[in-house]
């Protein structure tokens, strides 16, 4: 078969790497479900929580991606990918020994640089490992680690930090992830780079200049559009993902334990089905017409926005009890957030494989996730935070409730930015089928 791999060999290197995944997504939601304890121990306000949760982190991450994304195109990216994992979950774990909330900081400063050598390298084997008419699927089942990630995160790290304190909860999900470290070593292989498009290895090739992959990639306009949708949609899915813990908490008076269960039943199951229907409907219609590579996200990005404007609106009372666990009825929209905010994911991953080399796609997808990260990451939380302090002398505890309005608003952006994408994707994807040296200059 190609690249020269069965397919229980590939579909086993695909969990290992999806394991990777939901490691990472605990490890860096973690701080949304103690940001309540962490707050009060260390006597910080919202605005130093949200730029603990988004800026610290993002600025970090962002400094090291992209070198780590052009390293991860030159590089064996499974070693990486172990290394990386290894540095994050051992920086998770000294989290839970912060004395302080710069000791803290630097923690997660450190978490940021393990996740940041990563991503990029995960998603570009991923893509090497199945043909293009399976990607969305393949990229669908592993960006499965956000939402797993978030169900575990939430749901187990909320009842570690509720019965046991907020360090416990960083202690114990830091191990799985040093265990995985070893498991990627040991057992995932290196695909060769567009090895299911018929490309061949080409170690000892001389490396291209950084400046003249982001020139070529600028030049895309397709690309640039994905770019900023993916830092919009980042920028309100971090918002909600910090926040949403705490304003159950302040807004509809659960308990960290109960805020935390919701979240985790709501919104892991929801991105579950989010993640895997996207996936395949997007390999389904794009078969047919290219162009529904943009359109599933778009449709996803604007049904996201109203669901989420509702779910922070709707007001507080009359819960449903489910045996002892209270839940309000916005439920229901987390639930509508959760599926529909996670249509663009993997279609958006598989559509900048589709329209860039074998060569330069850690690179691409590192810039990529610059964006979502530098906006998302580090905007959406601390936007959020800024804005509800703002809020609170006039609106008291419903401040919250109107700055998560406000980080609603990149879902609507996002859907906007990507109908301006549809037709450069389809050139570059038509240019691709014509040639590299054309769809260099899509």
């Amino acid at each position: 078969m190609k690249n020269g791999h069965s397919s229980l060999r590939r579909h086993g290197a695909l969990l290992l790497f999806l394991i990777v995944s939901i490691i990472n997504l605990i490890d860096r939601q973690m701080m949304g479900v103690v940001l309540e304890p962490v707050k009060k121990e260390f006597g910080v306000s919202d605005l130093a929580m949200g730029l603990l949760t988004g800026v610290a982190f993002a600025l970090v991450y962002c400094v090291f991606a992209l070198p780590l994304g052009r390293f991860a195109d030159r590089t064996n990216r499974r070693n990486l990918i172990a290394w990386s994992c290894m540095v994050w979950s051992l920086m998770t774990l000294l989290c839970g020994f912060a004395t302080n909330y710069w000791n803290l900081a630097l923690g997660r400063i450190g978490v940021a640089i393990g996740e940041a050598g990563s991503a990029s390298a995960s998603l570009t084997v991923v893509a090497d490992l199945y043909p293009p008419r399976q990607r969305a699927r393949a990229l669908a089942v592993f960006t499965l680690g956000a939402p797993m990630g978030t169900l575990i995160g939430l749901s187990v790290g909320a009842w570690i930090a509720y019965y046991h304190g907020w360090r416990a909860a960083f202690v114990w999900m830091a191990v799985p992830g040093l265990v995985a470290a070893l498991l990627v070593r040991l057992f995932a292989f290196e695909p060769v780079r567009g090895g299911t498009e018929g490309a061949t290895a080409t170690d000892g090739a001389p490396p291209e200049p950084l400046g003249a992959v982001l020139r070529d990639a600028w030049r895309n306009s397709a690309f640039v559009r994905l770019v900023i949708s993916g830092a919009l949609l980042g920028f309100s899915g971090y918002a909600f993902g910090i926040w949403s813990t705490a304003f159950l908490v302040r807004c509809h008076g659960l308990t960290l334990r109960d805020a935390g269960a919701i979240m985790g039943l709501a919104a892991g199951p929801g991105a579950i089905i989010g993640t895997l229907s996207s996936g395949w409907l997007t390999d389904r219609l794009a078969a047919r017409d290219a162009r529904w590579q943009i359109g599933v996200p778009i449709v996803g990005a604007l049904l996201a926005f109203p669901l989420a404007v509702a779910f922070v609106l709707y007001p507080s009372g009359n819960p449903w009890m489910w045996g002892t666990l209270v839940v309000p009825r916005v439920f229901v929209f987390v639930l509508g957030v959760s599926i529909f905010g996670m249509w663009w994911m993997a279609p958006s991953y598989a559509a900048i494989t589709h329209i860039m080399r074998p060569d330069r796609r850690a690179t691409m997808i590192s810039v990529y996730n610059f964006g979502v990260t530098a906006i998302g990451a580090g905007c959406g939380p601390l936007a959020v935070g800024a804005l509800s302090d703002a809020l609170t002398p006039v609106l008291g505890e419903n401040a919250l409730r109107w700055a998560m309005v406000g980080g609603a608003s990149g879902y609507l952006f996002a859907g906007f930015v990507l109908m301006g994408a549809v037709k450069p994707y389809a050139r570059s994807i038509a240019a691709m089928v014509r040639g590299p040296a054309l769809a260099a200059r899509a």
